[in-house]
């Protein structure tokens, strides 16, 4: 099995070019079923779930090709079914969003339930709400659910919470339904206006998209076209981190500095500071980290993706931190594994109380999702000795090349192979530590 091997580098510094955002991006390669012409996508990273994704397509006739300059071409003109690989749609989240792009061309979806990285529980009642108003039935079945629909008709929906899958979702199925849609306590978060920008390009009639109200006027068709995905924030978040823990100086370029103000209102009270260009933004390390509260929210709050790594950070500010997850309150798979390594915090429900100033030690520790995988590196980069993560699959399916992007910035780390077996003692050693 492949581990990820890193150790105390020293301060960081230079530049890392973040990638295009993963979470827009599945909605995007989604909604291109919805055209009628090939679309050309720029700056999709080459990552495990988009790799799922152009298998998924595949399948169901809507050719994928990924050109030598990183750009993919989807050419939905030859979509025969819309029976959704059960197994490969129960491997990632976002699978969902097939639901809303095939439903009024094929009036019948069959899908796998969402899968990808596990807090618990992610239902998707608001999604099942909103496509209900709009004429769908569904139908659960033991590993999978099928959504029909005679017709889509446009429909008043009120959201009992903000969801962004959901909001997506409904705004794919409305876009192609008949009459008008307005969606009330929608998501606002970049992803959205994302995937509306796209799609009023191909000839939608989407407004209102980042405002907490979103209307679409159905329309017959969609063509084709162009579009570049938005920077990943959440990725670009991490690194700035890595600043703080290290004491250094981190740029990230090709990144949109609207999209990450409360990660860098919380960053600034903590006690980085940091410099902006138009596509830029540069953290640099005071040298002292301070404590904080943070409670997570959905866009423009502090995003919950950025809980992780955060906590990493705070593990290195002197005084108590107080972290609030109100978004996914069993996302803190993390904390066992900073325990390992000396952090001391206690968790009481959704909340975790982080006493920073503890010294980390490197040891064998186990990524459970993305950021989890992100926050370990951060720790490992204020840990004495090397560090051992197990789980890298999970960061892969984030991260295009974290090896390249974190060495970039001076950070030590491999990537290498070791009997799996070794790797479970070594975990279970660690736990048994406890």
């Amino acid at each position: 099995m492949n581990i990820i091997r890193l150790e105390r580098s020293g301060p960081a510094s230079g530049s890392v070019k973040i990638q295009g955002s993963k979470n827009s991006s599945l909605s995007l390669m989604a909604a291109c079923c919805l055209s009628d012409a090939p679309v050309t996508l720029s700056g999709i990273p080459d990552i495990y779930d988009i790799r799922v994704i152009c298998e998924i397509a595949d399948r169901i006739g809507m050719k994928t090709v990924r050109h030598p300059n990183g750009d993919i071409t989807l050419d939905p003109t030859k979509i025969h079914n819309a029976d959704i690989d059960k197994e490969k749609a129960s491997s990632y989240r976002a699978s969902y969003y097939f639901v809303g792009a095939l439903l009024a061309k094929f009036g019948k979806v069959s899908i796998g339930f969402p899968g990808g990285d596990n807090f618990v529980s992610r239902p998707i009642d608001q999604h099942v709400k909103g496509l209900t108003a709009m004429g769908a039935e569904f139908s659960f079945h033991e590993d999978h659910y099928t959504v029909t629909a005679k017709k889509l008709t446009g429909a008043d929906i009120y959201f009992d919470t903000i969801t962004s899958g959901a909001t997506i979702n409904c705004m794919l199925a409305a876009v192609l339904a008949e009459g008008r849609t307005v969606l009330r306590g929608a998501a606002k978060d970049p992803e959205v206006v994302d995937t509306a920008i796209m799609l009023n390009a191909f000839g939608a009639k989407i407004s209102g998209a980042g405002t907490d109200t979103i209307r679409i006027d159905g329309v017959r068709s969609l063509a084709g076209g162009q579009h570049t995905v938005i920077p990943d924030r959440l990725i670009a978040g991490a690194f700035l981190m890595t600043a703080g823990i290290t004491g250094g100086s981190v740029t990230v370029t090709d990144v949109i500095p609207d999209h990450l103000g409360s990660c860098i209102a919380k960053l600034t009270e903590i006690g980085l500071q940091f410099e902006f260009g138009d596509q830029s933004i540069t953290a640099v390390s005071t040298g002292t980290l301070k404590a904080t509260r943070v409670r997570t929210a959905m866009y423009p709050g502090f995003a919950t993706d950025l809980q992780q790594p955060l906590t990493a950070l705070l593990t290195q500010a002197q005084g108590r931190s107080i972290i609030n997850e109100k978004i996914y309150p069993k996302r803190f798979q993390h904390v066992a594994q900073l325990r390992r390594m000396g952090a001391d915090i206690d968790m009481r429900g959704s909340a975790a109380f982080i006493r920073g100033g503890a010294p980390l030690k490197g040891s064998w520790v186990h990524a459970s999702d993305i950021r989890a995988g992100t926050c370990l590196i951060l720790a490992g980069l204020a840990a004495d000795g090397p560090t051992h993560i197990t789980g890298v699959e999970h960061i892969e399916r984030g991260y295009e090349d974290a090896l390249a992007a974190f060495r970039s910035i001076g950070v030590r780390l491999s990537l290498e192979q070791v009997d799996a077996a070794h790797a479970e003692e070594k975990l279970r050693i660690g736990s048994a530590k406890l």
